[in-house]
């Protein structure tokens, strides 16, 4: 019975560390980018967009098809690292299994 206790309170903690490297996940910046540069999205851990950011040089009134790719690529590219950032920083907990809706 005691080793039962003892794994139940290895479960709570290791429950708690996940629950707090969740919340840490919101609070990082990843940022993706397409063009050079000049379109910009960012997320955080979550993936969750925080901004879009278009330079000047990147619009052109007869090729918005152009730009549409372009923010498309930035937040793909921003949503891309957000997930190797939760896989990483989750993966400690996993032992690297990818656990649908955990992250």
């Amino acid at each position: 019975m005691n080793n039962m206790n003892q794994m139940m309170k290895q479960v709570k903690k290791m429950q708690e560390q996940m629950m707090k490297a969740q919340e840490e996940l919101g609070t990082k910046v990843i940022e993706g980018t397409a063009g050079g540069g000049v379109v910009t999205c960012t997320v955080n851990g979550h993936k969750k967009v925080q901004s879009i950011t278009i330079k000047p040089e990147a619009v052109d009134p007869d090729d918005v098809e152009m730009l549409q790719d372009l923010v498309l690529t930035a937040i793909n590219d921003a949503m891309a690292k957000a997930e190797e950032l939760a896989n990483k920083d989750m993966g400690k907990f996993t032992g690297g299994m990818n656990i649908p809706g955990l992250f």
